[in-house]
């Protein structure tokens, strides 16, 4: 197969692509230019989206003996994970920019531009593994190794985006992989794993927000309410984009609690300002809506027994989920904290991936059961 391997600049998507090449798939390299102003971007060796990840990609690929080319899409990457995140912040909600990246650029540009240009598939270094379904169908399922699945932000993916994509990576642990970077002869090795939104210098999302909400004239130094969850004001704050559900840590609120305990973010009302806060308990949700579903295969008939996962990084939870019209219910077996509306819910059948949808509002359970 001719295979376009989307090289990043760490070792995850070197390692994809020298398996790729070994296979004895026709593999190009390729890096993705995402910035308009590489000094507005992060810098330094952190694997994602900086000048000198591209060298590190060129490196890589040198070493493979593959071809090699840079693609610019900064102004697509500018509008539809920039700006999307900035409007859902302003709107108080919390995206993710990573799987807003999946979803339009490396499985919806790059994708289209690849098969156009007579390519069978894209390979990435993501952790996640594909298996032939029963139908025909090509399965999207978890990774071998759990500590760095990464199906989550591939939960975006539709049937025919996954029938054209290539994980090599999905039955390899993390650190075999890097044992194997070495082997190969490859500088990026040892290079530390990216965590950081990639279009965030200085990792002050708060700050960063606060210059760029400026520039649109936002009055970002508006001041808000920081109030309980008995409506009582406990101070005030300079834009509630610098908040998100779940938030415990810079809330500087003067009155302590009755009780003596933390208080966290449970709201965010953007019109007004109104931040609502209050304690660990009063976050748990027991249910949840999520709109704009997309699905890996036929969506869900009648109701289905399953996992539901809700952060890239969380836990799985038990629920039954119910699509309706271009609705998605989830009713939460086991009780999460922390879900904010704008993340994604991505829906398991044991280790496959069913789909996905964004989180347009939570059900909060009620504080005495919650307490329980």
């Amino acid at each position: 197969m001719k295979v376009l391997a989307a090289m990043s600049g760490g070792v995850d998507s070197a390692v994809a692509a020298a398996r790729a090449a070994e296979q004895g798939h026709d593999v190009t390299g390729i890096h993705l230019a995402l910035s308009r102003n590489p000094q507005s971007y992060r810098t330094g060796a952190r694997g994602c989206c900086t000048v000198e990840d591209s060298l590190d990609a060129r490196r890589a690929a040198d070493v493979i003996g593959i071809p090699f080319y840079v693609w610019d899409l900064s102004e697509r990457f500018h509008e539809d994970v920039v700006e999307d995140f900035l409007e859902e912040y302003a709107e108080g909600r919390t995206p993710n920019p990573c799987l807003r990246c999946n979803e339009r650029i490396k499985f919806a540009a790059v994708l289209d531009r690849a098969l156009a240009l007579g390519f069978d598939a894209v390979a990435t270094g993501h952790y996640a593994q594909l298996r032939p379904g029963a139908d025909g169908t090509v399965e999207l399922h978890r990774s071998a190794d759990l500590a760095k699945d990464q199906s989550y932000v591939l939960g975006v993916l539709t049937q025919d985006q996954v029938a054209h994509a290539m994980f090599p990576l999905g039955d390899a642990p993390k650190p075999l992989v890097r044992e194997e970077a070495a082997r190969r002869g490859l500088r990026v090795a040892d290079k530390p794993d990216s965590h950081d939104i990639c279009f965030i210098s200085d990792g002050d999302t708060g700050g960063w927000l606060s210059e760029k909400l400026a520039d649109r004239g936002v009055e970002v130094n508006r001041s808000g309410l920081l109030v309980d969850d008995d409506g009582e004001v406990l101070g005030t704050h300079e834009g509630s984009w610098r908040y998100t559900v779940g938030q415990r840590k810079g809330l500087r609120i003067g009155t302590p609690a009755a009780d003596g305990r933390p208080r966290y973010v449970l709201d965010i009302e953007p019109v007004s300002g109104t931040v609502t806060v209050g304690p660990r308990e009063a976050l748990a949700v027991d249910g949840l809506t999520g709109t704009d579903p997309r699905w890996c295969g036929a969506a869900p008939q009648g109701e289905l027994e399953c996992t539901v996962q809700l952060r890239a990084h969380g836990e799985e939870h038990r629920a039954r989920v119910r699509v309706e019209d271009d609705a998605v219910e989830v009713v939460l077996l086991d009780h999460a904290t922390g879900i904010a509306p704008g993340q994604a819910v991505v829906v398991y059948d044991g280790t496959r991936v069913v789909g996905s949808a964004t989180i347009d509002s939570t059900h909060r359970v009620a504080a005495a059961a919650a307490s329980r």
